[in-house]
């Protein structure tokens, strides 16, 4: 290869093993990776390249930045609350909605700060945030925070405008005050898609729209947000199928079961990504891989809300794309993709069999699944053209001691020390040597205690 010199070149020089995730899945072992400005230029052994910095990655396991798939930024500044750690997703909500109602623009940000640094330092490039929150006391520039925090952590962001239209006083489960009527969702909408939304390639930032769910929103406000995204042409999204509780009210409320009723106001298709999953059956399932509708898997959370194990292996089966998710920080209580990762391992093969989730399998997930639900076609994958969206995780310490056989499936069965090596969004490096680069930590985690006691003090 002839020698090649630009101003924003990075070069990382003989990678233990590059995961590919190409449509072969391919493994490469000893490899050289080229990046040149936002995009993978080469990646082939020994590359005879100049490049503006060149890192050693022998010690390395290089994946495609991991893709969170459904979020609650906001949620981080409730984290672990004694009042809501045994309680199921209805009396968990009804709890905190008394506490968020306090929400700031403020606070807002430093959570999203928080979130998204958290996020970056578990190798994840690439976020969604459901963020449904919207206190009249607080405006409805709260989305505008969080992109902020993004751009500032240089971390690709898939935020949703979420919503609550439907309070107590109609039948609903949030207070009135942190609902809004839905001519205020719509024009809201209509705003953030117009300000932030950037379908272009490599694009840092797009918007979609995500009416909270069943219970919280009228179904006038279903089919009118679907109708709003397509004709801007964005996805849309919302909870379904994580409780029973849901089950019941959709069948008492609308006469039918989440999905078919989802259905019934425009709400499946290419376009559209559900967050869990749980409950479905088995026509349901075949409904959703026939039409290609997406599903944010959020095992951490559904076990500790004790909402049961989504059917990832049959969803798979079935055609329907899956990617990984955290879900809220105050029902998972982390922000690690990581960890999940490992959790989507497991919980699948006490639900469908210790064969139903190899680890290559979740790796996919983790990538090229989080990718293809998120409606993107330029991340997910390491391959020549692709965005410089990567994952770096250092096997030579003692938690992956004796597992060298296999250093990609290490990284899920071992015991892993929590934080990526070096995470690069965009060809710019954004976790080195396992700090954060474009944020203090400290400051951080200061900021963020300090802003949750002020919240729960409210």
């Amino acid at each position: 290869m002839a020698c090649l010199i630009m101003s924003t070149t990075l070069l990382l020089k003989n990678c233990r093993l590059v995961a590919t995730q190409n449509d072969r899945r391919d493994e490469l072992r000893n490899v050289d990776v080229y990046i040149e400005g936002a995009r993978i230029a080469a990646i082939a052994p020994q590359l005879s390249v100049s490049a503006g910095e060149t890192i050693d990655c022998q010690h390395a396991v290089v994946l495609p930045g991991l893709v969170n798939t459904h979020h609650h930024l906001f949620q981080v500044l409730t984290r672990n609350l004694p009042g809501a750690q045994d309680a199921k997703l209805f009396d968990w909500l009804i709890y905190h909605y008394e506490i968020w109602r306090g929400i700031t623009p403020d606070a807002v940000y430093t959570a999203a700060t928080c979130g998204l640094a958290e996020l970056l330092l578990t190798g994840c490039t690439t976020s969604s945030d459901h963020h449904y929150l919207f206190p009249r006391t607080a405006g409805s520039g709260l989305i505008d925070e969080e992109i902020r925090a993004a751009r500032e952590l240089g971390i690709r962001f898939h935020p949703t405008r979420g919503s609550m239209s439907r309070g107590r006083a109609h039948g609903g489960l949030p207070p009135d005050d942190v609902c809004q009527t839905e001519d205020v969702i719509l024009r809201d909408c209509r705003r953030v898609i117009e300000a932030y939304h950037d379908p272009r390639p490599f694009s840092m930032c797009r918007l979609s729209i995500a009416p909270c769910s069943p219970f919280s929103v009228t179904p006038e406000l279903m089919k009118e947000t679907s109708a709003l995204a397509r004709q801007y042409g964005v996805q849309l999204h919302t909870h379904l199928c994580e409780t029973l509780d849901e089950e019941d009210y959709c069948l008492r409320t609308c006469g039918m079961r989440p999905l078919p009723y989802m259905e019934s106001v425009a709400w499946i298709g290419d376009d559209v990504w559900y967050a869990h999953g749980i409950y479905l059956d088995g026509a349901e399932i075949a409904r959703l891989g026939h039409t290609h509708t997406g599903i944010a898997h959020c095992p951490s959370s559904n076990l500790r809300l004790g909402s049961g194990i989504a059917p990832v292996r049959a969803l798979l089966d079935a055609g329907a794309p899956v990617g990984l998710a955290v879900d809220g920080s105050a029902s998972n209580d982390a922000s690690n993709l990581l960890l999940e990762a490992r959790m989507a391992m497991l919980v699948q093969r006490v639900k469908a069999g210790v064969a139903a989730m190899p680890a290559r399998d979740v790796w996919w997930l983790a990538t090229r699944g989080g990718a293809a639900v998120l409606g993107r076609d330029d991340i997910g994958s390491l391959e020549i053209g692709k965005a410089a969206d990567l994952a770096l995780f250092d096997v030579s310490g003692l938690a992956y001691a004796g597992a060298q056989s296999d250093p990609l499936a290490a990284l899920l069965f071992c015991g892993f020390d929590q934080r990526a090596w070096m995470t690069i969004v965009n060809g710019r490096i954004v976790v080195k040597e396992k700090q954060l680069v474009t944020g203090d930590e400290a400051l951080i985690a200061e900021t963020a205690n300090a802003a949750a006691a002020q919240l729960i003090a409210q």
